[in-house]
């Protein structure tokens, strides 16, 4: 019985995302989180808020009657340059398109972080143990998108987002500015920005911002 032959296309397909595409994951994110909220207890910490936005998400899915992705829970990314039992870390959220099965390094990554106005150590969490796991490749190695979600404990959200600019800014200069773009009727915030993966390869993020203060 023949097997399967491989498949050569022209550049990295999978590793792309179709604007229609991008707007349903960021559409998923925020009706997840939307549905999550009744579920989330005071003092929730981040895993714990994380586990049941994703079960949300994939409760969300499934009513919109949506075959051509799967959600899977907190994923392995392994370390392939070496032989033992490394792994790059784990990151929250992966989706995963039909045009992607078949190609382990492609999927779509979500990364989440708890964030609150005046909280100078949640926010610069989120740039330097969030976005830096970008920036350094760790997460989304050659992928054209990465996502960002932030649980906002606190308002106002206007705040928050000034003060994680300022501090891509910082870190990965002018040229990684949040820009507001099309919003989301149920994010509090909807920013995108550029950042280059070791220096070279430009990974476009999008950051999500949703109300979460029942986990304050």
């Amino acid at each position: 019985m023949p097997l399967l032959s491989s498949d050569d296309p022209i550049g990295n397909p999978a590793f792309g995302l179709g604007a229609d595409q991008v707007a349903t994951v960021v559409d998923l994110i925020c009706r997840g989180a939307e549905e999550a909220r009744p579920h989330i207890e005071a003092k929730m910490l981040e895993v714990p808020i994380t586990m049941v936005v994703r079960k949300a998400v994939r409760r969300v899915k499934v009513a919109l009657g949506l075959t051509n992705l799967e959600i899977r829970g907190e994923h392995e990314l392994e370390d392939m340059s070496t032989m033992g039992p490394e792994i790059l870390g784990r990151i929250d959220i992966t989706m995963k398109f039909t045009h992607q099965f078949g190609f382990e390094d492609a999927y779509v990554p979500v990364e989440c972080k708890r964030v609150a106005a005046g909280d100078s150590t949640l926010n610069a969490n989120y740039v330097v143990k969030g976005v830096q796991r970008y920036v350094a490749g760790q997460y989304g190695s050659g992928l054209e998108w990465g996502f960002m979600l932030g649980y906002v404990l606190k308002p106002p959200v206007n705040d928050v987002v000034e003060a994680i600019d300022a501090s891509i800014c910082h870190h990965y200069g002018t040229p990684a500015k949040l820009a507001t773009c099309e919003g989301h009727p149920l994010a509090l915030a909807l920013l995108e920005g550029t950042v280059l993966q070791n220096g070279a390869h430009p990974l476009r993020l999008k950051h999500v911002f949703v109300e979460m203060s029942a986990a304050a």
